[in-house]
């Protein structure tokens, strides 16, 4: 029951004042952020591909409403990826974008607007040898995010889009883009959205996270399977088998900071392992939505709260 409430909180500027200045909150924040700035972003990325795994980038920062912010987002992601290609890093690394903070949600405009910022971004991005993820948000923004995927794609074939299963459209965007050279991540969503437009029932988002899941495996994409779940991954790794996939054809999704012993293994095991890695000092929706979604991580955060020695 706290799911929805975390959510709901997750856009309340009251809670986010209460949650940023309590004392405990910064240490707990660290294990799912990377940094506040570029630099302890970049160690984080050397360390992580040192071991044998891959990394998207996510510069922290959603739902702009003027467009020197939007500016100043497509600024930090453009010194991210000359700081990746300078570094060398650009063969394990790509970019995680939402487009709410290229200024999509602006009232005059919004769409075209973050579609001319992340074209920048999808421009270097490709010269650095490197690609472009756009992230899904909430259910209101999935047409204009696929329309600048589509957009971008004419130039920059390998910008990757998200598909969240507990949307009912999701089984039909999973099969318009099981397509030649699209790239896939697909996750359970965790934004707080209506019964009008997703499923409500964990159980009816696991299956049809399966059922897009079998679409994307047997379509001639590249499907990237974020999840946690030990039997999403099974499952994955069962439909990899069957539709004769060869490690890098596919790959896994994790966040930073969480499972990062199941991390390692399927690296160990040969398969390819990204984590999603958010750094910037705009992490509170991004740190709410990580609390809401597993009852470990918000036991983590409230045991930091109890002094030391009760």
């Amino acid at each position: 029951m706290l799911g929805p409430v975390l959510l709901a909180a997750s856009r309340s500027d009251r809670m986010r004042r209460v949650v940023a200045s309590a004392p405990v909150t910064r240490p707990v924040v660290n294990r799912f952020i990377a940094g506040d700035e570029l630099h302890p972003a970049l160690d984080t990325v050397r360390g992580l591909t040192a071991a044998g795994l891959y990394v998207t980038l996510d510069h922290l920062g959603e739902d702009v409403t003027d467009r020197a912010t939007a500016l100043a987002t497509r600024d930090a992601y453009l010194r991210l990826l000359e700081a990746l290609d300078a570094d060398g890093l650009a063969g394990r690394a790509e970019v995680s974008v939402k487009l709410s903070a290229f200024g999509q949600s602006l009232p005059d405009g919004g769409h075209d607007v973050a579609l001319a910022n992340v074209r920048r971004v999808a421009e270097l991005a490709t010269s650095a040898g490197t690609t472009v993820t756009l992230d899904m948000e909430d259910h209101t923004t999935v047409d204009s995010t696929l329309a600048v995927l589509r957009e971008l794609r004419h130039d920059h074939p390998g910008t990757g889009a998200v598909l969240q299963s507990y949307l009912f459209r999701t089984e039909d965007d999973a099969r318009a883009l099981a397509v030649e050279g699209s790239r896939v991540r697909l996750v359970k969503g965790a934004y707080k959205e209506p019964a009008s437009v997703a499923f409500q029932d964990r159980r009816a988002v696991d299956k049809a996270y399966v059922r897009a899941l079998r679409t994307l495996f047997a379509g001639a994409g590249y499907p990237m399977v974020g999840s946690h779940d030990p039997r999403m991954i099974a499952i994955a790794q069962e439909l990899a088998t069957r539709n004769h996939r060869a490690p890098g054809s596919y790959e896994f999704q994790m966040l930073y900071g969480i499972r990062t012993a199941e991390q390692r293994r399927l690296a160990d095991q040969g398969e390819r392992m990204r984590i999603y890695v958010p750094y910037g000092a705009d992490w509170y929706g991004y740190f709410m939505r990580r609390l809401a979604e597993r009852p470990a991580n918000l036991a983590f955060f409230l045991r930091s709260f109890v002094p030391a020695g009760r």
